[in-house]
């Protein structure tokens, strides 16, 4: 009989938190387990693994329970049984489970030919994975499209048969759409969604990342864009000008390494990326807890080690001589970037640090999964200023173009406004229902390149919807609703005309700020983590869960 050791299962426990993205639950649990003494090759394991393993365990109970050697001819209804019959039941109760309720069903139907009895079996146990499938969304979105989108190697012996089970599993997720209802581009007319549609000559998809791609970023001063994924590299891609038919060409890319030797997957993915105000440098952050910076040709300049866990945000302060990183270790560290030491160490937060982000060229704030805010000046050894308020972790913080007001968001739903004026919050957003995972100023207002146009915020969601907040009263201007799963990134065009979403569904939206309505759109073949503006306005980037980059052209 196979068998699987606890230290296969805590592997594949501890693939699946990274894959769904559940970064700090996977840290803990790499750390008490010994997962980086483990001698399983990660190569071989497919994306999905853990998901695979348990549905052909629930498959099996069901086909176990429902062929009996005395009702051989039985009926292959498995609605019989729903999951967690299957989880707290052993064979024998299931097997009654099933007598029972076939007796019953018989009396109200005909039976059928054997031949129809098999066609009907195979495919009740599609509709049953399906319907198991359905059930948990979010985050899980992300290891079913993986899962969908690549093939590897044989894993360990005891999961031999997971490339059969993929297949299965691929099937579940083109079905699941189905459960769900409504598709994101029904929400309007069959005919405007056709011409909202973006054609395939402005999409370029960029290829050459193994694993998902995390973050993406344009350089501020050229025709570079900036690519992070759990394959251990980051990219820096030159695309071309596609003012003519050029949408075939194949941009180059320069691929920047973050490992010696063999791939080590569990410690290297490059979790967080940022250019230098002039576009001169690239910083990269990883899981490894070490940051990097590049020269825009790909060149290593210097490697900043002093985080003892993974790296989850790094900024550039506007005059670029400091570099800003927050990490799981609880600190946030700014270097001195032409020194390459640790100018100074902040270890304010009682948990892992999510997000950072510079108020000027010497202070800045950083969240934290212990609910708390904190605004640090270089040269202080205490915090200028503690926000608290927040009755959950932090996900994002946002300075606004003053650096008056700090806008904040977190997994109590609510999105909050600060000001260093006072302790308490300005403004408690609180329309969405679910965590709020960012939020994004407008490049409008004073202060702005377009001071003629209204300052507003920008909120996306586990909820699937995007909400437009008018920061002088608090009130909801928009309650954008095109998306059918949970919103990851949303970037406000330079102008500010022009708002992009991108979401676990495999959608990104452009809407129109002002009309609160989507102008285009672009369905991928995966979830999407971030999306990102050109400088120019008239580009677009967006990283996704199948391992590719897409750039569009975007031209009104």
């Amino acid at each position: 009989m196979l068998s699987i050791t606890s230290t296969e299962l805590n592997y594949l426990i501890f693939r699946y938190l990274n894959e769904s993205g559940f970064t700090h639950s996977a840290f803990t649990l790499g750390c008490e387990a010994g997962i980086n003494k483990s001698t399983i090759d990660g190569n071989l394991v497919p994306p999905g693994a853990l998901v695979t393993f348990v549905q052909k365990g629930i498959m099996y109970l069901e086909l176990e329970a429902n062929l009996s050697d005395e009702d051989l001819d039985a009926d292959g209804d498995f609605q019989f049984l729903n999951p967690l019959d299957l989880i707290t039941k052993d064979v024998d109760e299931l097997q009654k489970i099933v007598k029972e309720k076939k007796e019953k069903y018989r009396e109200k139907s005909l039976k059928k030919d054997n031949a129809n009895v098999e066609d009907d079996g195979v495919e009740t146990v599609k509709g049953k994975v399906k319907q198991q499938r359905g059930r948990d969304k979010g985050r899980m979105e992300k290891e079913k499209d993986i899962a969908k989108g690549k093939e590897k190697e044989k894993p360990f012996r005891e999961m031999a048969d997971a490339n059969i089970a993929a297949e299965e599993v691929k099937g579940g997720v083109d079905d699941k759409r189905g459960d769900r209802g409504v598709e994101p581009m029904d929400i309007c007319p069959p005919e405007e969604a056709v011409t909202r549609e973006i054609a395939k000559s402005d999409v370029t998809v960029l290829q050459g990342h193994t694993s998902e791609v995390f973050a993406c970023a344009w350089n501020p001063t050229g025709p570079l864009l900036a690519s992070g994924s759990g394959d251990s590299t980051a990219r820096i891609w030159t695309i071309s000008d596609k003012s003519g038919s050029s949408a075939q060409s194949v941009p180059s890319s320069v691929v920047l390494r973050h490992f010696k030797g063999r791939i080590n997957e569990k410690s290297k993915d490059v979790t967080t990326l940022d250019w230098n105000v002039d576009g001169s440098l690239l910083a990269t952050g990883s899981y490894d807890g070490q940051a990097r910076i590049w020269s825009r040709e790909g060149e290593l300049i210097s490697t900043l080690n002093k985080h003892k866990g993974p790296i989850f945000s790094l900024k550039w302060n506007k005059k670029g001589d400091f570099l800003l990183s927050g990490s799981v270790d609880k600190t946030a560290i700014v270097w001195d970037v032409k020194a390459a030491e640790c100018k100074q160490q902040f270890e304010f937060h009682t948990a892992p640090a999510l997000d950072v982000d510079w108020r000027n060229n010497i202070s800045f704030a950083t969240c934290s999964t212990d609910s708390m805010i904190y605004v640090c000046k270089v040269g202080e050894n205490r915090p200028i200023k503690t926000f608290a308020g927040h009755q959950g972790e932090v996900n994002a913080i946002k300075w606004d173009p003053t650096s008056a007001l700090l806008a904040s968001c977190s997994d109590d739903s609510t999105a909050k406004i600060w000001s260093m004026k006072q302790d308490t919050c300005l403004l408690d957003l609180r329309e969405h229902s679910k965590e709020i995972y960012t939020v994004r100023w407008s490049p409008t207002g004073p202060g702005s390149n377009n001071p003629s146009r209204q300052l507003v915020l920008a909120s996306a969601s586990f909820d699937s919807t995007i909400k437009i907040w008018d920061i002088d009263t608090g009130r909801l201007l928009h309650n954008l609703t095109g998306h059918s799963d949970p919103v990851y990134s949303v970037a406000f065009s330079p102008n500010g005309e022009y708002l992009a979403s991108g979401s676990l569904d495999k959608c990104m939206h452009i809407w129109s700020v002002k009309e609160a309505k989507i102008v285009k759109t672009y369905t991928g073949n995966g979830g999407i983590f971030e999306v990102c503006w050109n400088a120019k306005g008239d580009g677009l980037a967006a990283c996704f869960a199948n391992n590719v980059v897409c750039v569009i052209d975007f031209r009104m």
